[in-house]
């Protein structure tokens, strides 16, 4: 079955010095010629030149005709990421059994050598073979890797040829590549149509939903879930992400209650995503009692704590809490500073970014720089055609969207959600589907006209289109923000906090309209937005207007 070595090539073999294996083991492996004997000897070698020395051995006493012992020499040579020599191997045996082809796929995922990896899948597809359920969600999972959904596709349809979709671990490997690759409805089919799912398959399934930007759907899997499987930490790390991106209070202390019931020990991973949890539901407080907590912590939990405090416009607290870290003796990372730099900024620390001082040229600059640095992120196109709208450039507007479209880019539109009696609304711009969309309207028109008898002029400038003032004055009343306060002032009890979130930053003159809010109705305002949390309290915002 294996092709045969010169004895040249076995002679070049022991020439290394460093061996550790001396010729009377050799000799001795000559004159026994125990399989065992190998297959103890490749478990004890620690470097390359070790396995290249039992692979002589093998050799010269023909034991690489055995297949179970060369396939063992091969998965020796992988393991070491001897690629080259594990090749020559691989491609010496004449009738390879599928461990062989795993091993060598396998070795090729494990080096990041994908392209490898793929030609020998596809040699493994070609020889009439049937897949195994390990090869198969190796290679998914390097289409997770580099997100190759088109040939992550062309494996799920071999998956389901042979079966293998009624296997939990690899069914759960495509959903997981799905979600990589963002296409979470792809994901949820596989899901729905799993015969059974464990707690690896349901984790998975939570982080897709809240990697493709539904942590709603995560919270909501994770109800289904305790019916019948108990989370473990892993689990739950997954869960309270998704209670994170959602920015829910309540179901943050759901999430929260739940581990302490369970009496899961607060350790890095898991105390560092609680800390992220409640800082960005809204409690700051929240947060620092479980960073206070910890009794390990590493460069990422100081990091987040930062943050947390950053966003939260507590930019002396962040700087504190740095010095603090500097004292442990923990080193800073190129996280850390970030986190410093947008505590500074979010508080007024440092001078703000240009756009809000007017000074187009500069913020052009900017964001022509973003996006040569991130060409696919939406965000910055947005950033400068809005840059070039305010200027009234819409000619250049106009160019941007061009490059949007040709890029495929697609803007993000903006939704804002509010939790009223433990049950989520959401709002977008001119929103009229909510079933008190005639009492929002009714409270939203009452209440500008208090604010305007305040103070709050409309500022149309936020209006980024080439239309009319009076179509303008339209579309800026009906912001989703705007509509979220309007809906909790009417759902929620008197002299109670209001709490929304938006997943877009929130615009100037909703952030006017918002502290005049915060002024008349004597309602404390909690918005969270993309860039950080704005607390409005008697007409001033804990930004200070630095966002």
């Amino acid at each position: 079955m294996i092709e045969s070595t010169t004895h040249r090539q076995v002679q070049q073999t022991f020439s290394n010095q460093d061996s550790c294996i001396n010729e009377t083991a050799f000799s001795q492996f000559s004159e026994t010629r125990d399989p065992k004997s190998y297959l103890s000897s490749l478990v004890k070698c620690r470097n390359i030149s070790q396995v290249q020395q039992v692979h002589g051995q093998v050799i010269v006493t023909e034991q690489v005709r055995d297949l179970f012992i060369a396939n063992k020499v091969l998965y020796a040579y992988t393991f070491h990421r001897a690629l080259e020599s594990a090749a020559a191997l691989f491609s010496g045996i004449t009738q390879k059994n599928p461990f062989s082809w795993s091993v060598m796929i396998g070795g090729y995922a494990k080096a990041d050598d994908y392209m490898n990896c793929y030609i020998t899948f596809r040699e493994y597809m070609r020889s009439g073979d049937r897949p195994d359920d390990y090869t198969l969600p190796v290679v998914i999972k390097v289409c997770r890797n580099i997100k190759d959904l088109v040939m992550g596709r062309v494996l799920h349809s071999v998956v389901y040829k042979y079966g293998f979709h009624l296997y939990t671990f690899v069914a759960a490997a495509l959903v997981d590549m799905y979600a990589k690759c963002k296409a979470i409805v792809e994901a949820t089919k596989v899901f729905d149509e799993m015969p059974k799912r464990d707690l690896v398959s349901w984790t998975v399934m939570i982080g897709a939903c809240t990697e493709c930007g539904n942590p709603e759907e995560a919270l909501d899997l994770f109800d289904r879930m305790r019916e019948g499987i108990v989370p473990d930490k892993i689990a739950m790390v997954n869960v309270v992400n998704a209670s994170a991106k959602l920015g829910v209070m309540h179901k943050a202390k759901i999430v929260d209650d739940y581990i302490k019931k369970m009496e899961f020990s607060l350790d890095v991973i898991l105390g560092t995503a609680l800390i992220d949890m409640h800082a960005k539901c809204g409690s700051i407080e929240f947060a620092r009692e479980v960073f206070d907590k910890m009794t390990q912590r590493n460069v990422i939990s100081w990091s987040t704590m930062i943050a947390a405090h950053g966003y939260h416009g507590e930019g002396s607290k962040a700087l504190d809490l740095f010095h603090m870290m500097l004292d442990c003796g923990i080193s800073p990372n190129n996280i850390t500073f970030v986190s410093v730099l947008y505590a500074c900024s979010h508080s007024g620390l440092v001078e703000e970014a240009c756009r809000i001082h007017g000074d187009v040229e500069l913020a052009e600059k900017a964001a022509v720089s973003l996006l040569e640095l991130q060409p696919q992120n939406a965000g910055h196109y947005i950033l400068l055609s809005n840059i070039y709208a305010k200027a009234g450039k819409w000619k250049e507007v106009a160019k941007v969207r061009e490059l949007m479209t040709h890029q495929r880019i697609k803007k993000i539109p903006g939704w804002t959600w509010i939790e009223v009696d433990n049950k989520i609304h959401k709002f977008s711009v001119g929103d009229q589907t909510h079933p008190l969309s005639k009492e929002i309207y009714e409270k939203l028109k009452n209440l500008r006209e208090k604010l305007e008898v305040a103070g709050y002029v409309p500022d149309t400038n936020f209006v980024l289109h080439d239309i009319d003032e009076e179509l303008k004055l339209g579309l800026l009343h009906s912001h989703s923000e705007k509509l979220a306060i309007a809906f909790g002032l009417i759902g929620t009890p008197e002299g109670t906090p209001i709490r929304v979130t938006k997943n877009l930053r929130v615009c100037g003159d909703c952030h006017a309209f918002i502290k005049f809010v915060s002024l008349i109705t004597k309602r404390v305002v909690v918005v969270r937005d993309a860039n950080r949390f704005h607390h409005f309290k008697e007409g001033a915002c804990s930004c200070r207007d630095y966002w």
